[in-house]
């Protein structure tokens, strides 16, 4: 399972940081239209947000900033609560950036030091009807929900008329 996870979830590592390579830090916070409201600076810190709470899942310290809780965190399908459009509120693109890759190496030398056995072990969490076990969890977290918000960027790059970031991987 390793062999799958990690370099899926250094692709997305590599395709985030294209994603926002060429975005002006002024646009970071901009939304184009309704419905593209999760502009790069939140996308960014919400994949800090998820990382760190992965690697919480995977035993390891929740080192996500305390200030950045309320910006980022999300509780899914149904929270009401859209990202602040306010530039002064957020980290810098560089910061995310290096929070997100510091997130990324914790998940990766976490999951590196998973026995097989350890991926079938069931584990707790809001969709384990749908993910019951731990590698269920981390193909959802490393893969699918950064996936899905990594889709809603490259949206909010058409939205903003910038060329294609995967073509430039």
């Amino acid at each position: 399972m390793k062999d799958l996870l990690i370099p899926a979830y250094n692709f997305n590592l590599r395709y985030a940081k294209v994603l926002v390579a060429d975005v002006p830090d002024h646009l970071m916070t901009f939304s184009p239209n309704v419905g593209l409201e999760n502009h790069p600076s939140f996308t960014l810190g919400h994949l800090v947000s998820g990382a760190a709470m992965t690697a919480k899942y995977l035993g390891g310290s929740y080192d996500f900033n305390p200030d950045w809780e309320t910006l980022f965190k999300r509780n899914g399908p149904g929270d009401p609560t859209l990202p602040d459009p306010d530039p002064s509120k957020y980290p810098t693109k560089g910061q995310l950036l290096e929070a997100l890759v510091m997130q990324h190496n914790k998940v990766e030398t976490l999951i590196q030091g998973l026995d097989t056995p350890q991926f079938q072990q069931p584990i707790n969490w809001r969709f384990k009807a749908y993910f019951p076990t731990l590698g269920d969890l981390l193909t959802f977290l490393c893969l699918t929900h950064e996936s899905m918000h990594l889709g809603q960027l490259a949206a909010w790059r058409r939205a903003m008329k910038l060329p294609s970031a995967l073509a430039k991987l």
